[in-house]
């Protein structure tokens, strides 16, 4: 159970600051990887890790490209397949010739 709450603001791309919303992070992660075999427990502690280095930074204001890059860093270990499915949606492609460049980079980066 989660009793203690996190005072960092998320900015936005629109530049709009927001408070930190755990679980609308949650949602996203889970949408993106909905059919692939990833426990929600294993989704918390993702988070829970990414809450844990954003409660040790200097500034409570983070962007949400880095919590973005958080989440990418932390699935390409738990499933690649999650992590170009959340890539697809978080870098916002827009063709297929992006998606083939992060598949790209992720088999370069998998050797």
């Amino acid at each position: 159970e989660r009793i203690e709450t996190i005072c960092l603001n998320v900015e936005k791309r629109s530049s709009k600051i927001e408070e930190f919303d755990r679980e609308k992070l949650k949602k996203g992660i889970m949408k993106a990887v909905k059919k692939r075999p990833i426990t929600e427990n294993t989704i918390d502690e993702l988070i829970d890790d990414i809450e844990l280095k954003l409660l040790n930074r200097k500034s409570n204001i983070i962007k949400t490209s880095e919590i973005g890059k958080m989440v990418l860093t932390r699935l390409k270990k738990i499933d690649k397949v999650g992590y170009l499915l959340f890539a697809s949606v978080y870098n916002d492609f827009n063709s297929i010739n992006e998606f083939e460049q992060a598949l790209i980079h992720l088999k370069d980066n998998s050797n």
